[in-house]
C-alpha cells in the first residue's frame, strides 16, 4: 500500500497525521476521496478531534507509510477529504495546477457557442469540496465543507490570476444560506446573460439556486430542443426555465412550464425574451407539479413531450425507498398524460439512488403502460467529472423514453 517515496514515522514527527483502517487505504489506492469517520483508526479519533478544520494532514498506514495528504473537516462525518497521493504539501501551488489542468479539458465547451459553464469540479478534478462555475465574465465559487472553507482565503488567492487570464472580472461565493460574497471583481447589477449551445438566457447569480442555474443538464436541455419541433412540451419543476427555452427555440407548438416558485418563471420569461421568444405564446403555471398532473388527467390534457427534472427526492441514504416510491407516482403520473407516441425525459439528481434504482421507476410496471422504451440514459457533461471509484460523484441521471 505505501508509495515508494513515502516518509517514514521519523519524518512525521511535527506532521499532522490520521492512521486509516485497511478499508480506507483500499478505497484511497482504488481512488475515492472521501475518509468518513469510521475509516480512521481508534488511535487517531483523538488526533481528529485536535485538529481545526482546514489543517492538512497526512494519512498513514499502521507502520506510518504516508500514502495521501488531506483537508480535514473534524465535526463532519466526512473526516477528510484527499487532494493528493503524493508526498508535496497541499498549498497554493497545488490548488492553481489544479484549476488550470480542470480548465484545459473544458476548452472544447468554448468552442460551441457556450459561455456558461464548470470550470471546476470539486472531488472530479481532485479539488475535493471546490466548485467554479461560468457565468460569461463572472465566475461563482461555491465550498462544501467547513474543511476548504477555512481556506477561502487561499484558493481564491489561487485561482484568481487564471480566471483573470480567462477574462473573468468577478469572482463571488456562495454560500450555505445562499449569500453571495464578492471576492474579487463587482457584484452584478442584475442577472447576466449568457449563452448556451448559441441559445441566450438569462442567470440570476446572486439569488437563484446553486450558483444561478443548474449547469449539469447544459447536453440534455440541447437533447430536448432537438426533439421539441412542433410539439407540445410540458416541463415539470421548470424553475428557471432551462429545457422550456430549449424547446421553444427550436420551434415547439406550446411548452408549458409548471414550478411551485413563480419567481421562477419571471427569470424564465426574461430568457425567452432574451432569445427573441415571445412568453405570452406558452403557458408559465405555479403549481405543485402532482396537482398539476392530477388535474390535467382529470381533464383528459395530454402531450407529445413531457421533462420531469424534479429536485433531489433522495438527501440521505435513508430515505431511497421512500424516494423511489415519489419517483414511480411522478412517473406514473407523467405518464398518465404523455401522448400515444409520445417521449418521456426523466430526471433525478440523487446520488443516492443509482442508475440501476432510478431506471425501476420508469419499468412498465411503474409506469402503467407497455408502449414506451428506454432510448437513451445520460449522465453529466464533461465538464462534471467524476472519478471511476466515486460513485457519489455519478448523480446525475437522464432516462429517454419513447
Amino acid at each position: 500500500m505505501a508509495r515508494g517515496n513515502a516518509p517514514k514515522n521519523s519524518d512525521l514527527k511535527n506532521d499532522k497525521k490520521l492512521v486509516l483502517n485497511k478499508g480506507a487505504l483500499a478505497e484511497i489506492e482504488r481512488g475515492h476521496p472521501w475518509i468518513w469517520r469510521g475509516s480512521i483508526s481508534r488511535e487517531s479519533i483523538e488526533d481528529l478531534r485536535r485538529m481545526a478544520a482546514g489543517d492538512e494532514a497526512a494519512l498513514v498506514t499502521q507502520d506510518r507509510h504516508v500514502v495521501a495528504r488531506a483537508i480535514v473537516d473534524p465535526d463532519s462525518p466526512i473526516s477528510a477529504r484527499v487532494w493528493t497521493m503524493e508526498d508535496e504539501p497541499i498549498d497554493e501551488k497545488l490548488i492553481a495546477a489544479r484549476m488550470a489542468r480542470a480548465i484545459a479539458l473544458r476548452t472544447r465547451i468554448a468552442e460551441t457557442d457556450t459561455n456558461a459553464y464548470r470550470l471546476l469540479h470539486g472531488e472530479g478534478d481532485r479539488a475535493p469540496g471546490v466548485v467554479v462555475d461560468r457565468y460569461a465574465d463572472v465566475a461563482v465559487l461555491r465550498l462544501d465543507g467547513d474543511g476548504v472553507r477555512a481556506r477561502k482565503d487561499s484558493i481564491t488567492r489561487a485561482i484568481e490570476p487564471i480566471l483573470r487570464e480567462l477574462g473573468i472580472g468577478t469572482l463571488l461565493q456562495r454560500g450555505r444560506a445562499d449569500e453571495t460574497v464578492v471576492l474579487f471583481g463587482e457584484l452584478p447589477k442584475g442577472p447576466i446573460a449568457v449563452r448556451e449551445h448559441g441559445v441566450p438566457f438569462v442567470a440570476d447569480v446572486v439569488r437563484g439556486q446553486k450558483t444561478g442555474a443548474f449547469l449539469d443538464q447544459r447536453e440534455n436541455r440541447r437533447r430536448v430542443g432537438a426533439m421539441a419541433k412542433g410539439k407540445s412540451v410540458l416541463n415539470l419543476f421548470s424553475y428557471a426555465g432551462g429545457f422550456s427555452l430549449h424547446a421553444a427555440t427550436n420551434g415547439a407548438k406550446k411548452v408549458t412550464s409548471v414550478d411551485i416558485a413563480g419567481a421562477a418563471h419571471v427569470t424564465a420569461q426574461e430568457s425567452f425574451k432574451a432569445a427573441g421568444v415571445d412568453p405570452r405564446a406558452h403557458d408559465f403555471v405555479t403549481a405543485d407539479a402532482f396537482a398539476f398532473l392530477e388535474n390535467a388527467k382529470r381533464q383528459g390534457k395530454s402531450w407529445d413531450l413531457i421533462v420531469s427534472d424534479p429536485p433531489s427526492f433522495a438527501p440521505n441514504e435513508k430515505s431511497k425507498e421512500r424516494a423511489l416510491a415519489a419517483y414511480r407516482s411522478l412517473h406514473k403520473a407523467c405518464a398518465a398524460v404523455l401522448a400515444p407516441g409520445g417521449t418521456f425525459c426523466a430526471a433525478s439528481c440523487s446520488s443516492h439512488v443509482d442508475a440501476r434504482a432510478f431506471l425501476t421507476t420508469l419499468d412498465d410496471a411503474a409506469l402503467g403502460r407497455h408502449d414506451l422504451r428506454l432510448v437513451a440514459l445520460y449522465g453529466p457533461p464533461e465538464d462534471h467529472p467524476t472519478l471511476a471509484a466515486f460513485p457519489e460523484g455519478q448523480y446525475l441521471k437522464f432516462a429517454e423514453l419513447a
